[in-house]
This record gives C-alpha cells, structure tokens and sequence, in this order.
C-alpha cells in the first residue's frame, strides 16, 4: 500500500533530491542510493517515507502536473485579464513557463523524464496528464474558431513542444524575460496555426 502522506522535512528533502535527479540523468540512471547521499541519509531511509522507488517518482511526477494544472487554474479564475484571444492564449502561455522556470525541478523533470520512466509509472501519472492535456484542448477549442477541430490537438502539440523545450535553452536571468518569452511563443504560434487548416499533396 501507498504511504500516507508525510510533510516531515526528511521527506520534502528526498522529494526534491530525486526531482534533481530526474532531471540531470533521467530516471533509469537514477538511483536511491545517489538520492539517499544527496540528501546525507542511508538508502534504506528512503523507505522510511516511500514504500518504493517507483513510489517516489510518482510523488514527483504528480507534483510536476499538479503545478502546471494549478497555474492554468489562476488563469481561468481571473478572466477579465483577458481583452483578446491573442491575450487570453499568453497569460496561459505565461502560466505554463512560470510553471516551468519558477517552481524548481518538479515540472522540469516530468517534462524531460517522464518518458524514461517504466510504463507501470506512466500509467499511474498518465490521467493526471490527459487532464491537463484536456484543459488546452478546450481552450483552444474556444479561442481558435477558424481551426478545424480535428486539427486542434496538433495545434496543442505544437504549442506543447514550443514551450517545454524552452527548459532546454532558456536562460530566465538573461536579456528576455519570461514574460518576453511569452509573448514571442503566443504570436509564432497563432501566425502559424492558421495553416494547420491548409492542405498540401505530399506527392
């Protein structure tokens, strides 16, 4: 059985060491022991507060949505933010990057590990997932009135891979802000997403 939830210190410690983990050598190089000497605790320690190794990276995979669906949320609570589409789509892109830059290595580490994970992990984290996939669906769905629905969720995936491989190069204390950056992704994507409705032979 899962352990109940512990807020102890030791416990948030080994959290956060195995996100680090995660996102510096992906989930099968990474190892209880590595996180247990990161922490300055034996291995088996780990067990105090996590029945398992695939226990503990579905608390940190969990964390890294959870995080992205609360700061989608904040937008949709406060809609009068938005005066136009072009506006309404960069204050959820804005929410997504801030989810990725400014919430440490839990969101980093399901976008760059999760895939490394073992499929019985995946599936525990994949409904946590589809949910939020879900959420910018429908918004497109509502802002993007001239796309052909059955091109909406290449539209997302576009958008998806703008954003999350910004973790890859982005520096947040450089010349562009997070802000900046944006509005750079809102306005290529919407100039480019019209042409998702365009047919084009491949012969």
């Amino acid at each position: 059985m899962r352990r109940t939830r512990d807020t102890s210190n030791g416990r948030q410690r080994v959290l956060d060491a195995a996100a680090e983990r995660l996102v510096a050598q992906g989930y099968t190089a990474t190892t209880l022991r590595e996180i247990a000497a990161d922490v300055g605790i034996k291995a088996g320690s780990i067990y105090h507060h996590f029945d398992s190794k695939e226990d503990l990276f579905i608390e940190v995979f969990s964390r890294g949505i959870e995080v992205m669906v609360e700061a989608f949320e904040s937008i949709d609570a406060s809609p009068d933010l938005c005066d136009t589409v072009n506006d309404r789509i960069e204050l959820y892109v804005r929410a997504h990057l801030g989810a990725l830059f400014e919430h440490g290595s839990y969101t980093a580490a399901h976008v760059t590990a999760f895939f490394t994970a073992p499929n019985e992990l995946r599936s525990a984290i994949v409904p946590l997932r589809d949910d939020y996939e879900h959420r910018w669906n429908s918004l497109l769905a509502d802002v993007l009135l001239d796309v052909e629905a059955s091109r909406l969720p290449l539209a997302r995936l576009f958008l998806f891979g703008a954003m999350n491989t910004t973790i890859e190069w982005f520096d947040p204390l450089g010349d562009l802000s997070l802000d900046g950056l944006a509005n750079l992704i809102t306005v290529q994507f919407l100039e480019g997403v019209h042409s998702l409705n365009l047919q084009r032979s491949t012969q």
